[in-house]
Protein backbone atom coordinates (compact mmCIF):
# COMPACT_ATOMS: atom_id res chain seq x y z
CA UNK A 1 0.00 0.00 0.00
CA UNK A 2 1.43 3.56 -0.63
CA UNK A 3 2.37 5.72 1.70
CA UNK A 4 -0.58 8.51 2.12
CA UNK A 5 0.38 12.06 0.75
CA UNK A 6 1.02 14.77 3.16
CA UNK A 7 -1.28 17.62 4.08
CA UNK A 8 -0.27 21.74 4.57
CA UNK A 9 -1.80 23.36 7.26
CA UNK A 10 -3.66 25.46 4.66
CA UNK A 11 -5.53 21.92 3.12
CA UNK A 12 -8.61 22.99 4.74
CA UNK A 13 -9.14 26.32 2.41
CA UNK A 14 -8.96 24.01 -0.74
CA UNK A 15 -12.26 23.37 -0.34
CA UNK A 16 -13.59 26.82 -0.66
CA UNK A 17 -12.56 26.37 -4.06
CA UNK A 18 -14.72 24.85 -6.42
CA UNK A 19 -12.01 24.54 -9.68
CA UNK A 20 -9.17 23.73 -6.97
CA UNK A 21 -7.72 20.09 -8.26
CA UNK A 22 -5.15 18.90 -6.23
CA UNK A 23 -2.29 16.51 -7.21
CA UNK A 24 0.55 14.40 -5.53
CA UNK A 25 3.72 16.27 -5.52
CA UNK A 26 7.10 15.41 -3.24
CA UNK A 27 5.29 13.34 -1.55
CA UNK A 28 2.64 15.76 -0.62
CA UNK A 29 -1.22 16.31 -1.54
CA UNK A 30 -0.83 20.12 -2.91
CA UNK A 31 -3.57 21.88 -5.24
CA UNK A 32 -1.96 22.40 -9.02
CA UNK A 33 -4.46 25.29 -10.32
CA UNK A 34 -7.27 27.10 -8.03
CA UNK A 35 -8.97 28.87 -11.19
CA UNK A 36 -7.07 27.62 -13.77
CA UNK A 37 -3.13 27.58 -14.85
CA UNK A 38 -3.00 30.31 -17.58
CA UNK A 39 -5.57 32.60 -15.17
CA UNK A 40 -3.15 32.06 -11.86
CA UNK A 41 0.09 32.96 -14.39
CA UNK A 42 -1.44 36.02 -15.59
CA UNK A 43 -2.16 37.07 -12.34
CA UNK A 44 1.19 36.77 -11.23
CA UNK A 45 2.41 38.36 -14.17
CA UNK A 46 -0.13 40.99 -14.17
CA UNK A 47 -1.10 41.61 -10.27
CA UNK A 48 -0.18 39.13 -7.84
CA UNK A 49 -0.72 35.41 -6.97
CA UNK A 50 -0.64 34.04 -3.36
CA UNK A 51 1.11 30.07 -3.27
CA UNK A 52 1.07 27.77 -0.32
CA UNK A 53 4.66 26.32 -0.52
CA UNK A 54 4.49 25.18 3.25
CA UNK A 55 5.54 21.71 1.49
CA UNK A 56 9.06 23.06 1.89
CA UNK A 57 11.48 21.94 4.13
CA UNK A 58 12.92 24.34 7.15
CA UNK A 59 15.96 23.37 8.96
CA UNK A 60 18.02 25.31 11.92
CA UNK A 61 21.36 25.13 12.42
CA UNK A 62 22.79 26.66 15.49
CA UNK A 63 26.17 27.11 17.78
CA UNK A 64 29.11 28.63 17.34
CA UNK A 65 30.75 26.10 14.21
CA UNK A 66 27.05 26.57 12.53
CA UNK A 67 28.60 29.33 9.61
CA UNK A 68 31.75 27.12 9.74
CA UNK A 69 29.56 23.56 8.66
CA UNK A 70 27.13 25.43 6.28
CA UNK A 71 30.34 26.47 4.25
CA UNK A 72 31.46 22.97 4.18
CA UNK A 73 28.38 21.84 2.90
CA UNK A 74 26.95 24.45 0.36
CA UNK A 75 29.15 25.77 -2.54
CA UNK A 76 28.15 29.66 -1.93
CA UNK A 77 29.77 31.89 0.53
CA UNK A 78 27.57 32.08 3.64
CA UNK A 79 30.97 34.51 5.42
CA UNK A 80 29.33 37.05 3.07
CA UNK A 81 26.33 36.98 4.99
CA UNK A 82 25.06 39.83 7.23
CA UNK A 83 22.00 38.57 9.82
CA UNK A 84 18.66 39.96 7.73
CA UNK A 85 20.54 38.23 4.42
CA UNK A 86 19.36 35.27 2.79
CA UNK A 87 21.42 33.42 -0.31
CA UNK A 88 20.93 30.85 -2.56
CA UNK A 89 23.22 28.17 -2.61
CA UNK A 90 23.67 24.27 -3.45
CA UNK A 91 24.90 21.23 -1.62
CA UNK A 92 26.79 18.90 -3.66
CA UNK A 93 27.86 15.28 -3.24
CA UNK A 94 32.16 14.34 -3.83
CA UNK A 95 31.60 13.66 -7.88
CA UNK A 96 29.66 17.77 -7.86
CA UNK A 97 26.13 16.48 -8.12
CA UNK A 98 23.94 18.58 -6.81
CA UNK A 99 22.55 16.57 -3.52
CA UNK A 100 19.82 19.71 -2.94
CA UNK A 101 19.51 23.73 -3.68
CA UNK A 102 17.99 25.51 -1.26
CA UNK A 103 18.23 28.99 0.63
CA UNK A 104 20.51 30.40 3.34
CA UNK A 105 18.88 32.91 5.80
CA UNK A 106 21.41 34.63 8.18
CA UNK A 107 19.44 35.08 11.38
CA UNK A 108 22.46 35.76 13.74
CA UNK A 109 26.30 34.39 13.66
CA UNK A 110 25.32 31.64 15.22
CA UNK A 111 21.76 30.97 14.13
CA UNK A 112 20.70 30.66 10.42
CA UNK A 113 17.46 28.61 8.47
CA UNK A 114 17.89 26.22 5.49
CA UNK A 115 14.80 25.79 3.29
CA UNK A 116 15.12 23.16 1.06
CA UNK A 117 13.13 20.99 -1.72
CA UNK A 118 10.33 19.00 -0.21
CA UNK A 119 10.87 15.90 -1.93
CA UNK A 120 14.46 15.93 -0.24
CA UNK A 121 13.86 16.80 3.53
CA UNK A 122 14.42 13.68 4.86
CA UNK A 123 17.12 12.99 2.18
CA UNK A 124 18.80 16.40 3.34
CA UNK A 125 18.50 15.85 6.95
CA UNK A 126 20.33 12.84 6.74
CA UNK A 127 23.29 14.11 4.69
CA UNK A 128 23.42 17.02 6.92
CA UNK A 129 23.47 15.10 10.07
CA UNK A 130 25.79 12.65 8.70
CA UNK A 131 28.34 15.84 7.93
CA UNK A 132 27.63 17.65 10.90
CA UNK A 133 30.63 18.51 13.67
CA UNK A 134 31.85 20.81 15.74
CA UNK A 135 29.46 23.39 18.11
CA UNK A 136 26.86 22.76 15.62
CA UNK A 137 23.33 21.80 16.21
CA UNK A 138 20.87 20.52 13.71
CA UNK A 139 16.79 20.78 13.68
CA UNK A 140 14.32 20.12 11.43
CA UNK A 141 11.32 22.52 11.87
CA UNK A 142 9.30 21.90 8.53
CA UNK A 143 6.53 20.24 10.31
CA UNK A 144 5.51 23.53 12.45
CA UNK A 145 6.25 26.05 9.88
CA UNK A 146 3.71 27.16 7.15
CA UNK A 147 4.95 29.31 4.01
CA UNK A 148 3.11 31.45 1.66
CA UNK A 149 4.63 33.28 -1.33
CA UNK A 150 3.25 36.42 -2.34
CA UNK A 151 4.21 36.81 -6.16
CA UNK A 152 3.84 39.66 -8.33
CA UNK A 153 4.21 43.49 -9.29
CA UNK A 154 2.13 44.34 -6.61
CA UNK A 155 2.89 42.17 -3.86
CA UNK A 156 4.52 44.91 -1.84
CA UNK A 157 1.32 46.86 -2.29
CA UNK A 158 -0.72 44.26 -1.13
CA UNK A 159 1.54 43.69 1.79
CA UNK A 160 1.64 46.69 2.84
CA UNK A 161 -2.05 47.14 3.77
CA UNK A 162 -1.54 43.78 5.78
CA UNK A 163 1.31 44.36 7.44
CA UNK A 164 1.95 46.75 10.57
CA UNK A 165 5.64 46.80 9.48
CA UNK A 166 5.05 48.13 5.99
CA UNK A 167 7.42 50.87 5.92
CA UNK A 168 10.24 48.83 6.75
CA UNK A 169 9.01 45.49 4.56
CA UNK A 170 8.22 47.83 1.47
CA UNK A 171 11.84 48.77 1.81
CA UNK A 172 13.40 45.33 1.99
CA UNK A 173 16.05 44.63 -0.80
CA UNK A 174 16.13 40.95 -2.79
CA UNK A 175 17.38 38.41 -0.77
CA UNK A 176 16.94 40.44 2.63
CA UNK A 177 14.62 39.77 5.42
CA UNK A 178 12.82 40.63 8.77
CA UNK A 179 12.36 38.07 10.86
CA UNK A 180 9.85 39.34 13.31
CA UNK A 181 7.48 41.26 10.94
CA UNK A 182 3.65 41.49 11.98
CA UNK A 183 1.56 40.53 9.04
CA UNK A 184 -2.57 40.05 9.44
CA UNK A 185 -1.28 40.02 13.32
CA UNK A 186 0.46 37.12 13.15
CA UNK A 187 4.68 37.32 13.56
CA UNK A 188 6.35 36.17 10.33
CA UNK A 189 10.00 36.10 9.08
CA UNK A 190 9.27 37.94 5.82
CA UNK A 191 11.87 37.57 2.99
CA UNK A 192 12.31 39.48 -0.51
CA UNK A 193 12.51 36.41 -2.32
CA UNK A 194 10.65 33.90 -4.25
CA UNK A 195 10.42 31.57 -7.57
CA UNK A 196 8.10 33.51 -10.25
CA UNK A 197 10.72 35.92 -12.30
CA UNK A 198 8.37 38.64 -10.45
CA UNK A 199 8.93 40.75 -7.18
CA UNK A 200 7.51 39.17 -4.14
CA UNK A 201 7.60 37.88 -0.80
CA UNK A 202 8.03 34.67 1.12
CA UNK A 203 6.52 34.33 4.49
CA UNK A 204 7.43 31.94 7.66
CA UNK A 205 4.98 31.73 10.02
CA UNK A 206 3.56 28.94 12.84
CA UNK A 207 1.44 26.41 11.18
CA UNK A 208 -1.38 27.25 13.34
CA UNK A 209 -1.16 30.76 11.98
CA UNK A 210 -1.43 30.17 7.96
CA UNK A 211 -5.06 30.16 7.76
CA UNK A 212 -6.04 33.23 9.03
CA UNK A 213 -2.47 34.86 7.34
CA UNK A 214 -3.58 33.20 3.98
CA UNK A 215 -7.51 34.67 4.47
CA UNK A 216 -6.16 38.07 5.74
CA UNK A 217 -3.87 38.40 2.75
CA UNK A 218 -6.24 37.15 0.00
CA UNK A 219 -8.73 40.00 1.62
CA UNK A 220 -5.78 42.92 1.58
CA UNK A 221 -5.53 42.41 -2.02
CA UNK A 222 -8.86 41.76 -3.46
CA UNK A 223 -9.37 45.28 -4.88
CA UNK A 224 -5.50 44.81 -7.24
CA UNK A 225 -7.05 41.11 -8.05
CA UNK A 226 -5.12 38.88 -5.71
CA UNK A 227 -5.95 35.42 -6.29
CA UNK A 228 -4.37 31.79 -4.93
CA UNK A 229 -2.33 29.96 -7.36
CA UNK A 230 -1.12 26.38 -7.46
CA UNK A 231 1.63 24.37 -8.56
CA UNK A 232 0.74 24.50 -12.28
CA UNK A 233 1.22 28.54 -12.65
CA UNK A 234 4.15 28.20 -10.03
CA UNK A 235 5.69 25.93 -13.00
CA UNK A 236 5.35 28.07 -15.60
CA UNK A 237 6.61 31.41 -13.99
CA UNK A 238 9.80 29.60 -12.65
CA UNK A 239 10.49 28.29 -16.02
CA UNK A 240 9.89 31.16 -18.32
CA UNK A 241 12.26 33.09 -15.83
CA UNK A 242 14.77 30.07 -16.03
CA UNK A 243 15.00 29.03 -12.53
CA UNK A 244 15.99 25.02 -11.64
CA UNK A 245 13.43 22.82 -10.60
CA UNK A 246 15.42 19.87 -8.56
CA UNK A 247 14.39 16.47 -10.17
CA UNK A 248 15.27 18.56 -13.82
CA UNK A 249 17.59 20.96 -14.08
CA UNK A 250 19.22 19.96 -11.27
CA UNK A 251 19.83 16.33 -9.56
CA UNK A 252 23.06 14.18 -8.06
CA UNK A 253 24.22 13.23 -11.85
CA UNK A 254 23.93 17.08 -13.49
CA UNK A 255 26.33 19.95 -11.60
CA UNK A 256 25.82 23.42 -10.68
CA UNK A 257 28.38 24.12 -13.54
CA UNK A 258 26.19 22.39 -16.59
CA UNK A 259 23.01 23.87 -14.69
CA UNK A 260 24.75 27.39 -15.72
CA UNK A 261 24.68 28.36 -11.81
CA UNK A 262 28.66 29.05 -11.84
CA UNK A 263 27.54 32.53 -9.99
CA UNK A 264 26.69 30.38 -6.97
CA UNK A 265 29.65 28.37 -6.60
CA UNK A 266 32.68 29.70 -5.27
CA UNK A 267 35.59 27.63 -5.93
CA UNK A 268 38.15 29.91 -4.01
CA UNK A 269 36.42 30.48 -0.51
CA UNK A 270 38.04 29.89 2.27
CA UNK A 271 37.76 25.89 3.59
CA UNK A 272 36.37 24.35 0.77
CA UNK A 273 33.00 22.71 0.25
CA UNK A 274 32.20 19.09 -0.98
CA UNK A 275 32.39 18.57 -4.01
CA UNK A 276 34.97 21.57 -4.51
CA UNK A 277 37.94 19.54 -6.51
CA UNK A 278 35.38 17.66 -8.85
CA UNK A 279 33.96 20.88 -9.57
CA UNK A 280 37.21 22.36 -10.19
CA UNK A 281 38.17 19.96 -12.30
CA UNK A 282 35.14 19.92 -14.83
CA UNK A 283 35.75 23.53 -15.22
CA UNK A 284 39.02 23.28 -15.70
CA UNK A 285 39.17 21.07 -18.20
CA UNK A 286 35.72 21.97 -19.74
CA UNK A 287 32.19 21.46 -18.78
CA UNK A 288 30.81 18.53 -20.87
CA UNK A 289 26.95 19.44 -20.43
CA UNK A 290 25.21 23.11 -20.90
CA UNK A 291 21.54 24.03 -19.64
CA UNK A 292 20.43 26.35 -22.61
CA UNK A 293 17.19 26.87 -24.27
CA UNK A 294 15.30 25.63 -27.19
CA UNK A 295 12.73 26.78 -29.09
CA UNK A 296 10.52 24.95 -31.73
CA UNK A 297 10.54 25.44 -35.37
CA UNK A 298 7.91 22.70 -35.72
CA UNK A 299 5.14 22.40 -34.34
CA UNK A 300 5.22 20.35 -31.26
CA UNK A 301 5.64 20.97 -27.27
CA UNK A 302 9.10 19.88 -25.95
CA UNK A 303 8.65 17.95 -22.62
CA UNK A 304 10.44 16.70 -19.85
CA UNK A 305 12.92 13.53 -20.95
CA UNK A 306 12.31 13.85 -24.22
CA UNK A 307 15.29 12.94 -26.08
CA UNK A 308 17.54 15.37 -28.30
CA UNK A 309 19.47 14.89 -31.24
CA UNK A 310 21.85 16.17 -34.13
CA UNK A 311 24.29 14.91 -36.44
CA UNK A 312 22.15 11.57 -36.31
CA UNK A 313 22.59 10.78 -32.69
CA UNK A 314 21.04 12.03 -29.18
CA UNK A 315 22.90 14.64 -27.64
CA UNK A 316 20.91 15.65 -25.10
CA UNK A 317 17.34 15.57 -23.67
CA UNK A 318 14.74 18.09 -22.67
CA UNK A 319 14.33 18.87 -18.80
CA UNK A 320 11.36 21.29 -18.83
CA UNK A 321 9.18 22.17 -21.47
CA UNK A 322 5.50 23.82 -22.64
CA UNK A 323 3.65 26.01 -24.21
CA UNK A 324 4.77 29.51 -22.25
CA UNK A 325 1.64 30.88 -21.03
CA UNK A 326 3.01 34.45 -21.25
CA UNK A 327 4.59 34.17 -24.94
CA UNK A 328 2.62 32.04 -26.58
CA UNK A 329 5.85 30.05 -28.19
CA UNK A 330 6.68 25.96 -27.35
CA UNK A 331 10.09 26.43 -25.39
CA UNK A 332 11.80 23.89 -23.56
CA UNK A 333 14.60 23.93 -21.03
CA UNK A 334 17.41 21.52 -22.68
CA UNK A 335 20.80 19.73 -21.19
CA UNK A 336 23.00 19.43 -23.94
CA UNK A 337 26.37 18.15 -25.22
CA UNK A 338 28.50 21.84 -24.99
CA UNK A 339 29.69 21.71 -28.76
CA UNK A 340 25.83 22.27 -29.54
CA UNK A 341 24.51 25.00 -27.30
CA UNK A 342 25.43 27.89 -29.49
CA UNK A 343 22.56 30.15 -29.76
CA UNK A 344 20.92 29.46 -33.15
CA UNK A 345 21.97 25.59 -33.22
CA UNK A 346 19.39 23.84 -34.64
CA UNK A 347 18.56 20.43 -33.31
CA UNK A 348 15.99 17.48 -33.48
CA UNK A 349 13.41 16.80 -30.69
CA UNK A 350 11.86 13.61 -30.01
CA UNK A 351 8.20 14.47 -29.60
CA UNK A 352 6.02 11.25 -29.47
CA UNK A 353 8.35 9.35 -31.74
CA UNK A 354 8.68 12.36 -34.45
CA UNK A 355 11.99 14.06 -35.07
CA UNK A 356 10.72 17.73 -34.57
CA UNK A 357 13.29 20.93 -35.37
CA UNK A 358 14.02 23.25 -32.58
CA UNK A 359 16.71 25.81 -32.65
CA UNK A 360 19.02 27.24 -29.06
CA UNK A 361 17.83 30.57 -27.94
CA UNK A 362 18.80 33.35 -25.66
CA UNK A 363 17.47 32.97 -21.69
CA UNK A 364 15.62 33.13 -19.73
CA UNK A 365 12.54 33.47 -21.88
CA UNK A 366 11.33 35.88 -19.42
CA UNK A 367 12.62 38.52 -17.44
CA UNK A 368 10.44 41.41 -15.81
CA UNK A 369 10.85 45.05 -17.14
CA UNK A 370 12.93 45.46 -13.45
CA UNK A 371 16.01 42.80 -13.67
CA UNK A 372 15.42 39.26 -12.08
CA UNK A 373 17.42 39.53 -8.78
CA UNK A 374 20.50 36.95 -8.03
CA UNK A 375 19.47 33.97 -7.50
CA UNK A 376 15.66 33.82 -7.19
CA UNK A 377 14.62 30.54 -6.41
CA UNK A 378 12.44 27.57 -4.67
CA UNK A 379 11.05 24.25 -5.77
Amino acid sequence: MSEALKRTPLYPVYAEYPSARCIGFGGWELPVQFYGIQKEHDAVRQRAGLFDVSHMGEFWVTGRDAEKFIQKMTTNDASRLSPGQAQYTLMCNPDGGVVDDLIVYKLAPDRFMLVVNAANIAKDFAWLRGHLEGDADLADRSAETALLALQGPLAARILSRAAEDAGALAALKPFHFLENAVVCGRKALVSRTGYTGEDGFELYLDAGDAIPVWRGLLAAGEADGLIPAGLGARDTLRFEAKLPLYGQELSETITPLEAGLSMFVKLDKEGGFIGRDALARQKERGVPRRLVGIEMIDRGIPRSHYAVYADGRQIGEVTSGTQSPTLKRNLGLALLESAYAGIGTVVQVDVRGKLLRAAVVKTPFYKRAQPAQEGEKRA
